[in-house]
This record gives C-alpha cells, sequence and structure tokens, in this order.
C-alpha cells in the first residue's frame, strides 16, 4: 500500500542575497523546522523508502536537514519536475515514478502542495504552512495506480506552530511533546 508524505519547505528568507525565487534560501526557523520534522518521523517511526526534493535551494536545503537530524537512510534525489508544478502535473509524476517505494517523501511549494493533498483525499480545502508534513495512504498496489480522491490522510505534522487546516471526517492529534525536544 503506497505512502506519500508531503513535506513542505521550511520558512524562507525573503531578506536573504538571492539572484532568483529558485535560489532563496531558508530561515534559521526554517532550518530548526526542517530538523524537527525529520526527528519527529524517526521517532514515529515513519520513515520514506525514498525522499525527492524540488530543485529550489529552499526545499533541498529542508529535506537535508530534515534527513540528517530523523537520520534517515533512504535514497534521496532532487527533480526539477516538483519546481513550478501542479498538483496534475506532479500526480503524473509520481505515476510514473521507476521506483517503488511503500513510503514517498515528496518536498515541495505551495500552492501546489495544498492543491495536491486536497485532490488526493478527495476535494478537501487544505492549507499547508511552511515546514508542514502530511500522510496519505493510498489502497492502490503501486504508484501508476494511485489517482486524485484515492488517498486517506491519517497523520498531519504541523512545523513552525503553524497549523495545517484540512476537511477531513476524522479528527487528527497533535503529536506528543517529547516530538518537540
Amino acid at each position: 500500500m503506497p505512502t506519500l508524505i508531503l513535506f513542505r519547505h521550511g520558512k524562507s528568507d525573503w531578506n536573504a542575497d538571492y539572484a532568483s525565487d529558485h535560489e532563496r534560501p531558508l530561515t534559521q526557523r526554517g532550518r530548526e523546522a526542517a530538523r524537527l520534522m525529520g526527528r519527529l518521523l524517526w521517532q514515529s517511526g515513519q520513515l520514506p523508502d525514498l525522499a525527492v526534493s524540488s530543485t529550489a535551494v529552499r526545499a533541498r536545503d529542508t529535506l537535508r536537514h530534515a534527513a540528517q537530524a530523523g537520520h534517515w537512510h533512504c535514497p534521496t534525489r532532487i527533480e526539477r519536475a516538483l519546481y513550478e508544478t501542479t498538483a496534475a502535473d506532479t500526480l503524473a509524476w509520481v505515476q510514473a515514478l521507476d521506483e517503488n517505494p511503500d513510503c514517498l517523501l515528496l518536498t515541495g511549494h505551495e500552492p501546489t502542495w495544498s492543491d495536491l493533498a486536497g485532490r488526493l483525499i478527495g476535494n478537501a480545502a487544505i492549507r499547508f504552512p511552511t515546514g508542514a508534513m502530511l500522510r496519505i495512504d493510498f489502497a492502490a498496489p503501486s504508484w501508476s495506480a494511485v489517482g486524485f480522491g484515492d488517498g486517506d490522510a491519517e497523520t498531519a505534522a504541523e512545523g513552525e506552530g503553524a497549523r495545517l487546516t484540512r476537511v477531513l471526517q476524522r479528527c487528527f492529534q497533535a503529536p506528543p511533546a517529547s516530538w518537540y525536544q
């Protein structure tokens, strides 16, 4: 059963000196949130089998900090297809994956992550804050069979103290306080 973890990059530094949006770095708060989320996945036992990031500096650095802090030992890679994309194009990319990881983590951007998550779980209204993760499980036999409306959002985690709001049929519990230590 495929599991997708969507991870929005940490808070970026709009005041830094950068040449383009693609090169915008993380703030200290963004780096800390990434490390926190990496530890949260590790402590919850929900480590990815493959972690893929957008090519943007803030997304790559978010993935790197999370993986290091969370002791992830999965393969990681950088994909241009996850930068300035749409929900439909991201789903097509996932469906065409050569690998077949049980748990796939994607690090990317708004507004795509909110749109993608909402459409995967069935037209839900979702706000995806920086540093947040959402886990979506699928009953499909492989990534190629995953489609919009097929997902079940089982676990949500909030980074940077922000709220991840969504319209779902069940409520999610907040992570235990020990995850923030």
